[in-house]
């Protein structure tokens, strides 16, 4: 079953996110080439793909995942999490209806 992980960032996360960032990407391509990862990214702060120095606040990833403790053990072992971008991480089960 997919899962969404909604992350929310402390404010002013920008540097933080950058510091942990490849780690980051990598979890996230490992889903993708295991074929689990259904789309992931964050919320520019700003109502623009580039919002610069205004940074993120929060991210979002739907995936694949076996049962929602494990999307969850997934979500907390983010590096995100261990660099202290979010203060918030909210783990639910998705279901995919469109497209």
């Amino acid at each position: 079953m997919y899962y969404a992980i909604i992350s929310e960032d402390i404010e002013d996360s920008l540097s933080l996110r950058m510091q942990a960032r490849p780690a980051h990407l990598e979890r996230l391509n490992n889903l993708k080439d295991e074929g689990r990862l259904l789309v992931a990214g964050p919320h520019p702060a700003l109502d623009t793909p580039e919002p610069g120095d205004a940074g993120f606040t929060g991210s979002l990833v739907i995936a694949e995942f076996d049962s929602l403790e494990a999307a969850q053990s997934w979500a907390d072992a983010d590096p995100y999490v261990a660099a202290g971008v979010y203060q918030k991480v909210t783990v639910k089960p998705f279901k995919v209806v469109l497209p």
